[in-house]
Formats: C-alpha cells, structure tokens, sequence
C-alpha cells in the first residue's frame, strides 16, 4: 500500500492532463458510441465494507471494457488525411477490440497486432469488429514492434492504449457518470494498469467536485506482482518494473505512461495492491452474488473491497472495467477462486493397503456433507510406507468452518490429512 501526496486542488488549481470541459466534451461526442453502462449496487459488499458499495459495470460496456471510450474519442479527432490512412494498435486484449470496432464506428481501416498465442474469443471478436489483424511473436513487445514499423511503413496513426491526452479525456467519462449515477459517492476505487483509467476517472472527478466545493476520494489498485505505479511514485517518476506472472494480465504493466502518472500523482489519494487469490475470490463474488462475468484485471477494485483494504468512509464505487475472458481461463480461475476460498479442499492421505479405505474416507467425508468430486491413488509415493498407499482428493465445501471440519473428522478417524 501507498500513498500519493493527499491532493487539495481548488478550482484555481490546473491539473496536468485534460480540463473538465475536455472531459465534458468527450462525453458529448461518446453519445450513442458508447453506453451508460449500469451502477448496480451490491448488497453482499455493503455488509462487508460498512457502508454502500455501488459497481461501475464497465464490464457491460459495448466490446465488453471501457476502452472504447478513448480509442473512439481518439479516433473521433484525426483529421481527413489521418483517417484516409488508417490506424494502428498494439494489444491483446480489450484496446484492440476498442480501436477496431471505434475505427469501423468512423468508417477508418484499422490495423492491430497481436501476438500468436493470443486467446482465441480476443482474436476473433477483434476481426469481427472490423479490424485486419496481423499475429507477430510470442509476446506483446514482438507485436508492438511489428506496429510501430507499420506506422514508419504505411504513416498510419497509432492509437496508444493510455499514455495520449485524447484516450484520457474518453476514459475520464466514466468518472462525470459515476458523479451523476451516485451523486453522494465518497469514495470510488479504480484499477490501475498503464494509469489511462485512473488518471482519467480521477482528473474528471477531482474537477468536477471541486467545482461543486467537496471532496470524492480515489483509491487506486494494482496487481501485487505488477505493481509499477507504487514504485514509481516512491521514486517520484515512471520507473520500469520487473512484472511477475499475474492472472490480471489486462494491468500488467511495466512501466506508467509519462501522462497517466502526471495526473494520478496529484489526484489518486492511495494506492494499494491485491494477490491472486484476492483477485480470484473477487471473481467467485461477482459471479455469485451479482451475477457479474469480470475478468481479472476488473475484478481488482472489488478484491480490493472485500481484503478491506478500502476505508468505509460513505458510499463507494468500485469500477469493473471490463469483462473479456478466455472461457478455458474463467474455468481455471474458478477453480483458483474456490480453492482460495476454501470451497475447494485438496488433501493427501496415507492408507493401508487394503480393500474398504476408500470407501471409509469417502463415508467420514459424506458425513460431514461434504462431496468427493476427484481421487486419485497411487502406489509409488516415496512418502508412503511400502505397505501403505497415498490418495489425493478433492472435496467441495461451503468454506473455511466446513473444510476444517472435514479434517477434524478425518483426523479423528486415525488419518493424516495433508492440504495440498
């Protein structure tokens, strides 16, 4: 966790970055392109924070993320000549389904590379958006690459996905909703990745209650394995970070873009970080409770809500700023988000070998109402004495009290059970 210098702009304070009638006037030419997208509030967050807990449902956004919003402002403002030559973009995921389907909007060819192993739903809903799609590479750097020397080729425009004044000011409507859709809203909690989102939600909100003479708090949230804003602002300028595997891959970013960073620095009030657990447990609720499809990178600020890392100061918004998802990775995120939850428990157990212990476990388990829904046994573990055998089985159950249960009763039987 961090935080940024607490910000006290007045409305004779300039902020770095677009004005509040740039963020006004994007929204007015973002109408009919982009939706409203709905503020639905959730019950089950309210009890756990304290206070009301309202979600931005960017997720419900046309190409599924809030992305559309900058790249059509973008796009909307090049002139003829900039238009008859197309643009290009460098992404694998949501800023490429935005700048395809906002240049198809604007009748504009589109361009975007992406690399080759790129999930299979994101390739084909971006050529169905319109765009030419070229794979370069095994990684994002390969295809950003590969764009760039098409720009110097072809002298189309690159639509970068945050570092440009114009994608700030078409993301930063998000924030003038947020204001019309909770107008007492105290806190809204955002994801940061590249810092396109923040800095624009953040800018907009900051002027506008400055302008109507009170205070909205911002709460930034990264992914602890790619955690570059945190850095940089204790280093006090954009600094290139090391990034660990993470499922929130959509703000895997290495390093803040020069623009983003200049506008959260002032106006982002904190910053903090959540694991991969508390990003899948996050998805589990949302599709629980609010019946809510959000990929991991949207999921953030609401992980952020429920590991209580968010201070119950009135009515929060927690944006969930998009809901792309490989349908193979939702499974596996699933199962991630119960195992983290507790729903889901893993145990390895040593028997003797001989017939009925399998089914004993699995009747000490039932009792508990709990269900074997996986076994596996094998004779060869090293672990083992030679004239015992080691089973693996999964078991779904209601929680962390249940679970425990369950091994109590297997550990009063005679048994051993090791969470795996």
């Amino acid at each position: 966790m961090t935080d940024t210098p607490s910000p006290e702009a007045s409305p004779a304070t300039a902020l770095p970055g677009p004005t509040l009638a740039d963020f006004e006037a994007a929204r007015a030419r973002l109408v009919g392109i982009v939706q409203e997208t709905p503020m639905e509030r959730s019950r089950y967050l309210s009890g756990m924070h304290g206070a009301e807990v309202f979600l931005k449902c960017e997720n419900l956004q046309r190409t599924g993320a809030y992305k559309l919003r900058g790249a059509y402002n973008m796009l909307s403002k090049l002139s003829d000549e900039q238009r008859a030559r197309g643009v290009v973009a460098a992404s694998a995921g949501n800023h490429a389904q935005g700048v395809a389907f906002a240049a198809t909007e604007l009748g504009m060819r589109s361009t975007i590379f992406m690399p080759v192993g790129v999930a299979l739903p994101k390739l084909q809903a971006t050529r169905d958006y319109g765009a030419a799609v070229e794979l370069r590479g095994l990684d994002f750097q390969t295809a950003l690459a590969a764009a760039i020397d098409h720009v110097a080729r072809t002298g189309a425009t690159f639509v970068p996905p945050y570092d440009h004044l114009d994608v700030i000011e078409g993301q930063g409507t998000v924030g003038l909703e947020i204001l019309d859709q909770v107008p007492d809203v105290s806190t809204v909690v955002v994801p940061i990745g590249g810092g396109g989102l923040a800095a624009g939600v953040a800018s907009a909100i900051r002027q506008r209650a400055d302008r109507e003479g009170r205070r909205v708090r911002i709460v930034g949230v990264q992914a602890e394995r790619a955690a570059a804003y945190v850095e940089s602002l204790e280093a006090g300028e954009p600094t290139t970070i090391v990034t660990q595997p993470t499922i929130a891959d959509g703000i895997a970013v290495a390093r803040p873009g020069d623009l983003p960073f200049s506008i959260i620095r002032e106006t982002v009030d904190e910053i903090v970080t959540v694991s991969e657990d508390d990003i899948a447990r996050a998805m589990i609720m949302l599709l629980e409770r609010a019946k809510l499809v959000v990929e991991p990178a949207g999921a953030v600020a609401t992980a952020a809500i429920m590991t209580g890392l968010v201070a119950s100061d009135g009515p929060t918004v927690a944006i969930l700023s998009g809901g792309n998802i490989d349908p193979l990775f939702m499974e596996r995120v699933i199962g991630r988000g119960l195992a983290a939850s507790q729903r889901y428990l893993k145990v390895r157990i040593a028997l003797p070998d001989r017939p009925g212990q399998l089914a004993i476990i699995a009747q000490i388990v039932s009792d508990e109402q709990a269900n074997v829904v996986e076994v596996l046994h094998s004779q060869h573990d090293a672990w083992t004495s030679i004239s015992d055998v080691s089973i693996d089985i999964s078991v779904t159950t209601r929680g962390p009290e249940h679970a425990e249960r369950v091994l109590e009763a297997l550990r009063r039987a005679g048994y051993e059970p090791q969470p795996l």
